[in-house]
């Protein structure tokens, strides 16, 4: 994977990939850390992918406590050939 012409190491694999759209993270703790959004964040950056869905298979109910959503706001100022 590349990112602005840099080549990402392998260590940056995302969990899984729904058409080409949406980044799905699992993970299993006892609550998310800000790491674990970070990693999400970075994720979406590198890949240039809008969404993306933290679930932590940690906690039941899974509700609020384990469901977080990430949407990557383009930005209006950026050159972007669309």
């Amino acid at each position: 994977m590349t990112y602005r012409g840099l080549n990402v190491p392998l260590a940056f694999r995302m969990d899984l990939v729904v058409d080409e759209v949406l980044v799905v993270e699992l993970k299993v703790a006892e609550t998310f850390t800000p790491e674990h959004e970070a990693q999400i964040l970075s994720y979406l950056r590198f890949s240039g992918k809008p969404v993306g869905l933290l679930l932590n298979f940690g906690v039941y109910p899974m509700g609020r406590r384990g469901i977080r959503r990430f949407v990557m706001q383009r930005n209006p100022y950026s050159a972007s050939s669309e």
